[in-house]
């Protein structure tokens, strides 16, 4: 059996003439779709794959669906006879655009077997011998100048038995360890600080071996960490001979990795005998070399040489290379990569000391892996979107760094003393040299790249969210003319879904509902939480205008509050302020920042009156609505009157009309109870009920009963602003306790409240999957009578309300809760070994809305029962897939606040929640 050694990631190219079995081969050993045919291709564009008339619009279509599947990271396989040299340096080409090994296997069997082949298919029975003859000539005259044509490997099969014996060997790519998960320690630029790299080893605990002779020989983990150099060993420092003896026993016993540096180049160029300049440090380490014995002198050489141009680690998620690494480069191999990984890329200007300008990759990385790299000397650390260079000069005299992954912690440790004078300064970071941890810089928020077109953004606990461009124009409006600076644009939150529709007379929402529909996903206890119907409002509240402008790059402001579209929720920025300052001191009193470890934290609250934001709705859609019914009714009782004046029988008339008038004056009171008057601060009141995030936690993770506690602590110190969340927690296998929480509800809405939401005690609960199309279950129940006392959750009274969901957050379709409707593009697709339950995203809460305040959403009138029937068939499915999909964003959003990602990530996610909200759904669900 001959095995044939294929890289997971290259363009086979299939060299044989017509009957020579390449089809059949192609079957036998790469997948169908990997597999690009010429003959399909034909047949795609004229209907026949034998219309030789075709054939230039054929390899048009292949070379375009080759290049697709390239670009994307996927081997490709080109099924054509391909003996001529020039179909062959197009695919060569294509290869090379795209930084892929090309890989030629070659099907060379005698003219006689392909005859006899071509003889038994009926498409190729008429097919001359002479054009079999001549391709045969063209292959074996091409044979041997295949790699001089560009081909980094050519396995040549001869006769149809070694071809039936061949077998296709996966070979993975040097540069593909995506298999090593760390942890890591990623050390920037030795430069032949031998000393500095002992002390910085040390510090990270990693055990030094020596030689007889006293000389660092390795070092080891007892934790199993795995060191990673991002190149420079050498040139410039006062022994190089020892960082290189450290660093090759460290790899030679499996305790490190090391990419190649330019500097490693250079010195392999000169140890070859090659002519080459001694200049930046090359000179010390030849002087330095020669001193050592030949032996040294070639295993080092064979070290160097053997360097390769980056890592691709942790299954993606972690690239090294000395220079830093485009995305579109990443587990990719060509002359290109290796030279943008040594060198970067400059933009052909020189600056003042006469070195290169490096072109700015870095500021427009938009990729998912954290890229560490070294090469340009910096004063400090500082993360760019989602590299950091570790290169802190430390034979300049600065510093000898490190990172520790995944925990992205830096260690440094102080040059001995200045070994080498720069030829130019260190260049400056904010804030100086690292001392507490890198500084975050995000030298681009969202650019139209990012934004423009169908999107898909990648959550954690819900699979892929797509959004449609339609909805991102509309969003990409909002979000450029009318949101906030958008540094403080963290989080936006989700819309919610409503329980299942109730069948109770009288009711449309019942709290039966909820119970059912978290019993049925297995969740055994829930918290029923107050809804305080004011207007929904994101509080991003920094301890100090230095935390501002330290962790937001915000000069001015400490903090924002602003609505569930982004935009700022006072037109004041002094009231904002105002209000910022004492929610701040009120954290202070309560000790949420220390407590926490914070310098800032995300609050989701409601801010009542509803009239403090909803002027504009009340004056003219809700006091309109209830003027003109209360003036149509009034009229028709004047005129009903005048009537039964003259003997007629108006009496059913005069009724119906005195039921309209009963339902209108419930409507007007209905959202008047909540608006009542507010100067400045005076009249406000906040009420806090989600802590979202602080600095490098995300806090939406933990259960409520957790959040709610120190959020009343919040509240506590200074009650004359700030309104607790009532809440009762009910246990799911007990009848008495969801009776006594429906009693709860039916008080609640019985004094003015809009009702409650009933959320999971454990905010991020998971289920089984169930099957697409299934229904949620709805029951019926009777009306709990328990009366309301001491079984409620500590917390001071606040006032009652909230703020009905605005245009877009209704829906129809199937009754479903998950996000398992056709089309949404939301589904969990199992563990990925990264903390994500096995399941579907179970909803984060379901809102139980009482009767009265329904009567705001649907109208005066809509409890009389032909139109609560109608109501009854209101389709929901669509409104909860909505919820769930911008739950998941939203974690989304707060997982990559927390773990330091660069703001436009942040801003991806943030971007999709409002480009959702123009997905066409009933608002009043």
């Amino acid at each position: 059996m001959t095995d044939l050694a294929v890289p997971d990631l290259c363009l086979v190219v299939l060299i044989g003439c017509t009957g020579s079995g390449k089809s059949t081969f192609a079957r036998t050993h790469f997948p169908p779709t990997s597999v690009i045919s010429a003959d399909t291709c034909r047949g795609l564009v004229s209907d026949d794959e034998d219309d030789q008339s075709a054939t230039p619009e054929a390899f048009a279509l292949l070379h375009h669906i080759v290049g697709v599947r390239l670009r994307r990271g996927l081997r490709t396989v080109v099924d054509a006879t391909n003996v001529q040299p020039g179909s062959r340096k197009e695919l060569v080409a294509l290869a090379r655009d795209h930084d892929v090994l090309p890989v030629a296997i070659v099907l060379d069997v005698p003219d006689s077997v392909c005859l006899e082949r071509n003889a038994r298919r009926s498409d190729r029975a008429a097919l001359g011998a002479h054009v079999v003859h001549r391709q045969q000539r063209e292959l074996r005259r091409g044979l041997r100048g295949l790699e001089r044509e560009g081909f980094r490997r050519v396995h040549t099969l001869r006769g149809a038995e070694e071809i039936t014996a061949a077998r296709i060997v996966d070979e993975r790519l040097w540069n593909d360890r995506r298999d090593l998960t760390g942890p890591f320690d990623v050390i920037g630029d030795i430069h032949g600080c031998r000393s500095e790299l002992e002390t910085l080893l040390a510090t990270l605990g990693y055990r030094i071996d020596r030689d007889p002779q006293g000389r660092a020989v390795g070092a080891c983990h007892p934790g199993g960490r795995t060191a990673v150099f991002v190149g420079d060993l050498v040139d410039r420092g006062p022994d190089t001979p020892g960082v290189l003896r450290l660093v090759m026993g460290m790899t030679a016993n499996g305790d490190a990795l090391c990419v190649t540096g330019n500097h490693e180049h250079k010195l392999v160029r000169a140890l070859s005998g090659r002519k080459v300049k001694p200049a930046h440090g090359l000179a010390e380490s030849l002087t330095q070399l020669a001193a050592t014995d030949d032996e040294f002198r070639a295993a080092a050489l064979d070290f160097c040489r053997g360097l390769i141009s980056h890592y691709v680690l942790d299954g993606g998620r972690l690239v090294v290379a000395h220079a830093g690494l485009k995305q579109q480069y990443h587990g990719r191999s060509s002359g290109r990569v290796r030279s943008f990984a040594m060198y970067g890329e400059t933009t052909g200007e020189t600056d003042d000391f006469g070195l290169p300008v490096r072109y700015p990759w870095a500021e427009e990385y938009r990729g998912r892996a954290t890229v560490l790299y070294g090469h340009t000397p910096v004063a400090g650390l500082r993360w760019v979107n989602n590299t950091l260079c570790l290169d802190t000069g430390v034979v300049f005299g600065g510093q000898l760094s490190a990172l520790r992954y995944p925990e992205r912690q830096t260690v440094s440790v102080p040059a001995e003393r200045v070994w080498y004078e720069p030829v130019r300064p260190l260049a400056p970071v904010g804030g100086g040299p690292d001392t507490e941890g890198p500084a975050h810089r995000d030298p681009g928020i969202l650019d139209l790249d990012d934004v423009l077109g169908r999107r898909v953004v990648e959550t954690r606990h819900h699979g892929r969210v797509g959004v449609q461009e339609e909805n991102a124009s509309a969003a990409l409006e909002v979000m450029s003319r009318f949101a906030v600076d958008p540094r403080w644009l963290v989080y936006l939150p989700p819309t919610m879904a409503p329980c299942a529709t109730s069948e109770l007379p009288g009711y449309l929402e019942h709290p039966a509902q909820a119970f059912e529909y978290f019993r049925g996903e297995g969740v055994t206890r829930v918290v029923c939480e107050e809804k305080h119907m004011g207007s929904r409002a994101v509080v991003l509240l920094a301890r100090s205008p230095e935390v501002a402008a330290e962790r937001f790059g915000v000069a001015r402001g400490t903090g924002m509050i602003y609505t569930r579209t982004g935009r700022p929720f006072f037109d004041e920025p002094d009231r904002t302020e105002a209000l910022l300052a004492r929610i701040r001191a009120a954290a202070e009193a309560a000790g949420l920042f220390d407590e926490l470890g914070t310098g800032w934290l995300l609050l989701d609250t409601e801010i009542m009156p509803w009239s403090a934001k909803a002027q504009q709705l009340l004056r003219n859609q809700y006091a309109a609505v209830g003027a003109a019914a209360r003036a149509s009714v009034d009229t028709a009782r004047q005129v009903l009157a005048a009537v039964a004046a003259r003997g007629q029988d108006t009496g059913e008339l005069q009724a119906r009309m005195s039921d309209r008038a009963a339902d209108i004056a419930a409507f007007t009171r209905a959202y008047g109870r909540y608006c009542w008057p507010v100067d400045g601060l005076n009249g406000l009141r906040v009420a806090p009920f989600g802590l979202l995030a602080g600095e490098g936690a995300n806090y939406a993770v933990r259960d409520h009963h957790w959040q709610l506690d120190l959020l009343d602590r919040l509240v506590a110190a200074d009650p004359d602003l700030l309104s607790a969340t009532r809440r009762m927690t009910v246990d799911l296998g007990d009848p008495g306790s969801e009776a006594t929480a429906t009693a709860w509800w039916l008080a609640l809405t019985g004094d003015g409240g809009e009702g409650m939401v009933v959320k999971p005690v454990d905010a991020l609960v998971h289920a089984a999957p169930k099957s697409r199309g299934a229904a949620a279950r709805t029951t019926t129940g009777a009306i709990g009578s328990a009366t309301v006392g001491a079984t409620t959750d500590a917390g001071p009274a606040g006032n009652a309300g909230k703020v009905p969901d605005r245009a877009g957050d209704g829906g129809v379709g199937a009754q479903l809760y998950g996000g398992e409707l056709l089309g949404h593009g939301a589904v969990v697709t199992g563990n990925r070994d990264n903390g994500v339950p096995v399941g579907r995203l179970v909803q984060p809460g379901v809102k139980c809305r009482g009767p009265e305040y329904l009567r705001i959403i649907y109208g005066p009138e809509y409890l009389r029962p032909e139109n609560l029937h109608r109501l009854r068939s209101r389709g929901l499915g669509r409104k909860r897939a909505l919820a769930l999909r911008e739950y998941a964003l939203g974690m989304e959003a707060l997982d990559r606040l927390a773990a330091g990602d660069p703001l436009w990530r942040v801003h991806e996610a943030v971007f999709a929640v409002l480009a959702l909200e123009s997905e066409p759904i009933d608002p009043r669900l």
